[in-house]
C-alpha cells in the first residue's frame, strides 16, 4: 500500500472539505431562512471567480484588493437577485422558487459564457511558491489559504448566529417566518442578506478552486457535487453542513486511492458521494444533524 499517497489523498480530502462544508452552510443559511434550494449556488462560485480573474487581469491590483471587490459585487448581486427577482415570489408554490432558481443557474452559465468565452482561463500567480512542502508533503498555498479563510468562516458563522442582531433574526425567521415578523423583525432584510452572504461566501471558493484548477464553466458543478454533503449533514443544520462537507471531501479522495491501487474502474473520485447520496436518503433521509419532520394525521 502507498502510505505516502494516503496521507496525501487524506490531507487534500479535508482542505477540499472544508470548501464543501463552507458551500454547503451557503445553502443551508438559505434554504433555513427562506425554505429554498438554492440551484443557482454553483453559479455563484463561477461568477465570482470570473469576476475576481477579471479585475486582477483589467486593473492589475494587489490580489487582497480584488479579492474584496469581488466579495462587495457579489453581496450585491446577492441581495439584487432576491429583492428583483425572488421578492416578488413570495407566497407562490415552492416548487415555483426552485424552477426560478434552476432558471437563474442556466442564465448564469450563458451569460459567463457569453461575456468570458467558453476556455479555461488559469488564474493569475497570487503566491510567489505554487505549492508549500509540511511534513513531507506538497500542499497548494491556495487550499492552505482556503482551509484557514474557511475556518474563520465557520467561527464568524458560528458568532454571527449566535451573538449578532442579524443573526438572531435570522434563526427566529428560520424558525417561524410569521411569529418572527409579529415580533418586529424584518423578514424581507433576512431573505437579502442570507442571499447576499450566501454569495460572498459561495464566491470566495470559487476564487481559491479558480486559483488551482484555473478558471471555466466546470466550477459550477461545485455545487452540484456540495449536494451530498447537505443532504448527508442535514438541509436544515449549520453543523451538519461542515461535518458533511469534510465527510464528502474525505471520501471522494479515499475512493480515489481505492480505485487507483486496487480496484481500476475510473471516475470513482466523482461518482463515490453519489452513492452516499443515495444511500443517506434511503437510510436516514434528514441526514445525521437535520430535524425529522413527525406528521401526525
Amino acid at each position: 500500500m502507498n502510505t505516502e499517497l494516503l496521507i496525501q489523498l487524506l490531507v487534500n480530502g479535508i482542505i477540499i472539505g472544508t470548501l464543501y462544508g463552507v458551500v454547503a452552510m451557503c445553502f443551508t443559511l438559505i434554504y433555513k431562512s427562506t425554505k429554498i434550494i438554492n440551484f443557482a449556488q454553483g453559479e455563484f462560485l463561477l461568477i465570482g471567480a470570473w469576476v475576481c480573474w477579471w479585475i486582477l487581469n483589467q486593473f492589475q491590483i494587489p490580489f487582497l484588493f480584488a479579492f474584496l471587490l469581488c466579495l462587495g459585487f457579489m453581496m450585491v448581486l446577492g441581495i439584487l437577485l432576491q429583492v428583483l427577482i425572488l421578492k416578488p415570489m413570495i407566497g407562490q408554490p415552492i416548487i415555483s422558487i426552485i424552477m426560478v432558481t434552476i432558471g437563474l443557474s442556466i442564465f448564469f452559465q450563458a451569460a459567463m459564457k457569453w461575456i468570458f468565452g467558453v476556455a479555461p482561463q488559469p488564474f493569475p500567480p497570487v503566491f510567489e511558491t505554487k505549492s508549500i512542502e509540511i511534513l513531507g508533503l506538497n500542499v497548494q498555498t491556495a487550499y492552505i489559504m482556503s482551509m484557514i479563510i474557511s475556518l474563520v468562516i465557520m467561527v464568524g458563522f458560528a458568532w454571527f448566529f449566535k451573538y449578532s442582531r442579524m443573526g438572531l433574526a435570522m434563526r427566529a425567521t428560520a424558525f417561524d417566518q410569521q411569529v418572527a415578523q409579529s415580533m418586529g423583525i424584518s423578514v424581507k432584510r433576512v431573505f437579502a442578506m442570507s442571499w447576499a452572504i450566501s454569495a460572498m461566501v459561495s464566491a470566495m471558493a470559487g476564487i481559491v478552486v479558480g486559483m488551482v484548477n484555473g478558471v471555466s464553466t466546470g466550477l459550477s458543478h461545485f455545487g452540484i457535487k456540495v449536494f451530498p454533503a447537505i443532504i448527508l449533514g442535514g438541509l436544515d443544520s449549520i453543523i451538519g453542513a461542515i461535518v458533511g462537507g469534510l465527510i464528502i471531501g474525505v471520501l471522494e479522495n479515499m475512493a480515489e486511492f481505492v480505485d487507483g491501487q486496487y480496484l481500476h474502474w475510473g471516475n470513482m473520485y466523482n461518482i463515490a458521494p453519489f452513492y452516499i447520496l443515495v444511500i443517506i436518503l434511503m437510510i436516514r433521509p434528514y441526514g445525521l444533524f437535520g430535524t425529522k419532520d413527525i406528521e401526525r394525521i
